[in-house]
């Protein structure tokens, strides 16, 4: 997808789309939306230029895994020292919190870039 502002609204519907088809992916809809829309976001604001790509990749198994490629460099950075009124940059935490594991790893051999991943469990049942 593009690096744009709408890009974390469609990679949400992305991700709902391929979750509504496969049987229990509605499970790992909530969280999983919510964690996509904040890795696609880092990546327009941090690892993205206008005019370039962003990849998202979706693996559904016991967990759900949501992969983001950029062609930035910078290393993503939970930021702990933010004021109480701040607006922004608490993305990494809630991925922190919400994710069962995050990470990042360089995009592969002749790739720019990085990937920054995270795997979240399925919503617990009522």
């Amino acid at each position: 997808m593009p690096a744009s502002t709408r890009s974390p609204a469609h990679a949400r519907r992305v991700v709902r789309d391929v979750l509504s088809r496969v049987k229990g992916g509605q499970r790992f809809a909530e969280h999983g939306s919510l964690l996509v829309t904040e890795l696609v976001t880092n990546a327009v604001l941090h690892g993205a230029r206008r005019g370039t790509l962003i990849y998202l990749r979706v693996v559904l198994t016991d967990t759900l895994l949501l992969e983001v490629h950029d062609i930035g460099a910078g290393l993503p950075v939970p930021r702990a020292d933010l004021p109480a009124d701040a607006t922004c940059g608490r993305g990494l935490l809630l991925v922190q919190r919400l994710a069962l594991r995050w990470g990042c790893r360089p995009r592969g051999e002749g790739y720019l870039g990085k990937a920054v991943w995270c795997e979240c469990a399925p919503a617990e049942e009522a």
